[in-house]
């Protein structure tokens, strides 16, 4: 299975990031976190990198049905959304969200499918209207 659903443009990082968080709240996807893991790193290790921001995206609705079938499904939420750029290209912005299939594979519990199915038809809806806009 893989890890990530992903997509990739080539356009500015700032304009793919107000892309992405625009394709999300379309899918009813809010942001609670944003994580600036370029400056994190630079602030607390003088480490330089690319720009790389982790979104952290919740679907209410399904963030609710989640926790109902498992209260420990917090663990897994909410679904990252990163939003990178390539290190070995810099005309390239990788936007890649989780796929919500892991919280199946996981737990093991079946009774999960339903959620993470209308959760990852909602991130590809996302990465495709990415598709549909590239510069």
């Amino acid at each position: 299975m893989d890890l990530a659903l992903s997509t990739t443009l080539h356009t500015t990082f700032d304009d793919a990031i107000e892309r992405t968080r625009t394709a999300l709240a379309d899918q009813g996807f809010g942001i609670l976190t944003d994580i600036d893991m370029r400056a994190t790193l630079k602030a607390k290790l003088g480490h330089d990198m690319e720009d790389y921001r982790i979104l952290g995206a919740c679907n209410p609705p399904l963030a609710h049905r989640a926790v109902d079938i498992n209260r420990q499904i917090g663990l897994l939420l909410p679904c990252n959304v990163v939003v990178r750029r390539d290190p070995t290209d810099p005309d390239t912005i990788i936007v890649e969200a989780m796929n919500p299939q892991l919280m199946v594979q996981v737990t093991d519990q079946p009774a999960l499918n339903p959620v993470a199915d209308d959760a990852a038809a909602r991130l590809r809806a996302t990465l495709a209207a990415l598709d549909s806009t590239r510069t």
